[in-house]
């Protein structure tokens, strides 16, 4: 392996893949994706690390099956809590959604409720992804943030007409309520 360096990306036997993070006189620190920060010693470094997989079976990542990368992917964003498994609400489950136009002679179209669904989740989980881009921005100010963040409330709000479909609650819309 060549030297260790600051952004190299390693692979150790028992914690698989990680990136060099920091390296000074007496430790080496690896943020592995499975296992977070492991520090080594030099050492123990240059001797546990290498810079090619630990496989024996190592194939070539080009021929991986579409399908199987998909999986890879979803099950990472679940570990990492940015997807998670959002239920459409059982007596919708077979259903579809009929949009029937008002004028006479157009066809109306015809859509499963489970796609149409996961159309909805896929706005909600966009939504937050924008709210948490706002949140951490540095170049908002903070009126600007809560500004922002009001117009996303608001959306959240339009949205809460689809909560029917969901199966658990914890995973409706909810926009801003009222005071009395």
């Amino acid at each position: 392996m060549d030297a260790i360096h600051t952004g190299l990306v390693v692979y150790h036997e028992k914690h698989g893949t990680g990136r060099v993070v920091n390296i000074d006189e007496n430790r080496t620190t690896v943020n592995f994706i499975k296992a977070g920060l492991i520090f080594f010693s030099p050492a123990g470094a240059s001797e546990e690390l290498s810079d090619t997989p630990f496989h024996d079976d190592a194939s070539d990542p080009d021929d991986a099956e579409p399908e199987t990368i998909k999986d890879a992917l979803r099950e990472v964003l679940r570990e990492e809590g940015l997807i998670g498994n959002v239920s459409l609400a059982e007596k919708w489950d077979g259903g579809e959604l009929v949009l029937k136009p008002g004028k006479a002679g157009l066809q109306e179209k015809a859509l499963p409720i489970d796609t149409f669904f996961h159309k909805i989740v896929m706005i909600r989980n966009q939504l937050r992804v924008l709210e948490a881009n706002i949140n951490g921005s540095k170049n908002l100010s903070d009126s600007e943030k809560v500004d922002l963040q009001q117009y996303i409330t608001r959306c959240y709000g339009s949205l809460t007409t689809f909560n029917v479909l969901f199966a658990d609650k914890n995973h409706y819309f909810v926009g801003s309520k009222k005071e009395d």
